[in-house]
C-alpha cells in the first residue's frame, strides 16, 4: 500500500508531514509513502527511511488562493500531484493539510466523482462527550448550495462508512435542523427529511445541533452551509473555552496548584476532546480516497489521516460506495434524483 502525501500544505509542515508518516511507518510494515515536496528541505527529516520517496517540487498552492484558479495555473503544486499520484494509480489515496477547497478541485479534476454522485461532500469525524464515540458529519463546506438528493446521498455514503470505518453496526443516520419535529426547518430540509425518512438506512430524524456533542447519532446530515456555520461554531467555542481555562486557573497562586493537582484530568478530557484522535475530512464521492487535514495539524493528526486511509482502502469503501450507486437495489435512488 502506497499513499501520497503533501508535504507543502499546512501551518507545520514539512515537519508534522514527515513525523507523522515515520511514526506510520513504524507500526504498518507493508506502507509505502510518496512525500510530495521540496527534496532540499525533506530530506535531512527523511533521514535513511527506505520506504519514503520524495517527488521533488518547490511549487505549492497557497491558503490565500482561489481554489479553482490555483490547481488550473500551479499544475506542479505539491497538492495537485499527490493526488495525479493517486489517478496515475501510483499511490492508492492522498493526503493534505492545504487548501480545503484547492483539494477538492484538485480531487475532482484528478480523480473525479463517483458515477451518480451529483456532488461530493467535505465530512469530518468529531468528538462526543461518550469515549471513542465520535460521529461523522457531512457536508461541512464543500457545497454551499445543496439539494435534497445531494442529502439523500450524503447519507448513504456515510452509512457506508460508519458501517467499514467506525464498525457501527446499523448505524444511527440524523437530519441537522432547528427542531425534532418532522414538520420543522426550511423546504430543503424538509424535503431531505422525506428522502431519508424512505430510504434503506436507520434514520432517527432530526437533529438540534446543541445535541451534537452528546452523540445522538453516528453520521449527522447537512447542507454544507448550515454544516460548516455548526462546524465553525463548535471549533470556536472550543478554542475560547480554553483560553478562558487558561485565564482562570492560571489567575492565582491558589488556582495554578488547583490546576497541578487536577492536571491529569484535564488533560485526559483535552485528549478525549482531540479531534485529531479521528483522522482528517474524507472528500465523499470522489472516485479514490483523499483525505482533508486540518491545517493546523501537528504529525499525531498525520498518523491518524494515514490510519484512515488505511482503512478505507483495506474495506474499499469507495468501491462499495460505487457499487451500492450502480446496484439495481438501488434504482429508488435514482427515481428520487
Amino acid at each position: 500500500m502506497r499513499l501520497a502525501i503533501d508535504a507543502m500544505g499546512g501551518d507545520h509542515a514539512p515537519d508534522a508531514m514527515v513525523e507523522g508518516a515515520i511514526k506510520a511507518l513504524k507500526e504498518f510494515p507493508e506502507l509505502e509513502i510518496t512525500l510530495v515536496g521540496d527534496k532540499e528541505k525533506l530530506k535531512d527529516l527523511v533521514g535513511e527511511q527506505d520506504r519514503i520517496d520524495i517527488l521533488h517540487t518547490t511549487e505549492k498552492i497557497e491558503g490565500t488562493d482561489a481554489p479553482v484558479k490555483a490547481v488550473r495555473q500551479k499544475k506542479q503544486a505539491s497538492m495537485v500531484l499527490a493526488v495525479k499520484e493517486v489517478r496515475e494509480k501510483r499511490c492508492e489515496a492522498a493526503i493534505s493539510a492545504g487548501n480545503t477547497g484547492a483539494l477538492m478541485a484538485s480531487g475532482l479534476f484528478g480523480v473525479g466523482r463517483i458515477k451518480g454522485i451529483d456532488r461530493p461532500a467535505l465530512a469530518p469525524t468529531l468528538p462526543t462527550i461518550h469515549q471513542n464515540k465520535g460521529f461523522l458529519f457531512l457536508d461541512v463546506g464543500a457545497n454551499a448550495e445543496t439539494k435534497p438528493e445531494n442529502m439523500l446521498q450524503y447519507a448513504i455514503m456515510g452509512n457506508i462508512y460508519a458501517e467499514k470505518v467506525m464498525h457501527r453496526p446499523n448505524p444511527r443516520i440524523g437530519l441537522l435542523n432547528i427542531g425534532e419535529e418532522a414538520g420543522k426547518g426550511n423546504d430543503l430540509v424538509k424535503e431531505a427529511y422525506k428522502l431519508l425518512s424512505n430510504a434503506p438506512i436507520n434514520f432517527v430524524g432530526n437533529i438540534e445541533s446543541r445535541e451534537l456533542l452528546e452523540g445522538p447519532a453516528d453520521v449527522i446530515v447537512a447542507d454544507g452551509f448550515s454544516g460548516n456555520m455548526v462546524l465553525k461554531s463548535i471549533e470556536g467555542t472550543a478554542i475560547s473555552l480554553m483560553t478562558l481555562l487558561k485565564e482562570t486557573l492560571g489567575g492565582s497562586l491558589y488556582t495554578k496548584v488547583l490546576t497541578g493537582l487536577m492536571y491529569g484530568k484535564l488533560k485526559a478530557v483535552k485528549q478525549h476532546m482531540d479531534t485529531s484522535a479521528y483522522g482528517g475530512a474524507l472528500l465523499f464521492g470522489l472516485a479514490a480516497p483523499i483525505i482533508k487535514v486540518h491545517g493546523s495539524a501537528k504529525s499525531e493528526a498525520v498518523y491518524t489521516a494515514i490510519k484512515q486511509a488505511q482503512l478505507l482502502i483495506d474495506e474499499d469503501v469507495v468501491g462499495i460506495i460505487e457499487h451500492t450507486f450502480h446496484d439495481k437495489h438501488y434504482d429508488w435512488l435514482n427515481s428520487k434524483a
